[in-house]
């Protein structure tokens, strides 16, 4: 069970937004523009990015090429950031994403899990992917991605070298989901020790591109984000929208 951080929720809060799995990328345009909307005109009082905003993440050091995709869409979120606080996790794509990354968009980094203090029940927030343990590969692969020795090796090679690197993970990913192979759901174990030691009734998170609602049993829910993928054939994207009363699904244009 890792370290469980606090947030306390601002006392105006009355509506807040979480959203997940958008990985952004240039090859899918609408769903990166309906991302942009969003933020532009939800009325949320502050939204909550729970892991891969992108594709994938080859460092900070992308913003400082001129016209990049990531400088692009770190200045929608600095932008977005001027109205309404934007908190940010990362994922198991975007991972790398650092501190001039935080800076720049104006988003407050959240460590995985986050425990929100709020005006309804109290929030446990994660990414997910630390809880689907039946993914074996992955959470090796995750153990050593997370040390400050790899990621110091990695972000010491050519910028050029970790995009090819992306490139690479991007087309194994894709031949992975041609495959029909599932994605690993949260473990139910895990997913109650978690709960237990947050002493949280209510689990949001995402990673597992299966947007469901879960009843727990002792009004205890496990709410998992859906994907945004516009431009693929399941043309999906939601915006999980809570309020003192309860939750409900959104499609971004109303939000």
């Amino acid at each position: 069970m890792p370290q469980v951080a606090q947030l306390v929720a601002a006392p105006a809060w009355r509506t807040v937004d979480f959203i997940s799995d958008l990985h952004l990328q240039p090859s899918e345009p609408q769903t990166v523009q309906a991302w942009r909307d969003y933020l532009t005109r939800t009325t949320a009082d502050a939204t909550f990015i729970l892991g891969d905003l992108f594709e994938v993440w080859v460092g900070d050091d992308a913003l400082d090429e001129p016209g990049s995709f990531e400088a692009e869409c770190t200045a929608v979120l600095h932008a977005a950031a001027q109205k309404r606080p934007l908190f940010f996790m990362v994922g198991n794509r975007d991972f790398l994403a650092g501190k001039e990354f935080l800076r720049r968009s104006g988003m407050t980094g959240l460590a995985d899990p986050t425990a929100l203090q709020w005006a309804g029940p109290r929030i446990l927030l994660s990414h997910g992917d630390a809880l689907c343990l039946d993914d074996v590969e992955y959470q090796q692969f995750r153990s050593l991605s997370r040390s400050a020795a790899w990621r110091q090796q990695v972000l010491a090679q050519p910028l050029a070298a970790r995009r090819a690197l992306g490139k690479s993970a991007r087309s194994e990913s894709e031949m992975r989901k041609q495959s029909g192979a599932p994605y690993a759901d949260a473990d139910a174990a895990m997913t109650a020790t978690w709960m237990l030691a947050a002493a949280a009734p209510w689990l949001i998170h995402g990673h597992t591109h299966q947007p469901a609602d879960h009843a727990l049993g002792q009004d205890r829910w496990r709410i998992v984000l859906s994907d945004w993928h516009i431009d693929a054939d399941t043309q999906r994207a939601e915006v999980l929208r809570v309020t003192p009363e309860g939750w409900q699904r959104l499609p971004p244009e109303l939000a």
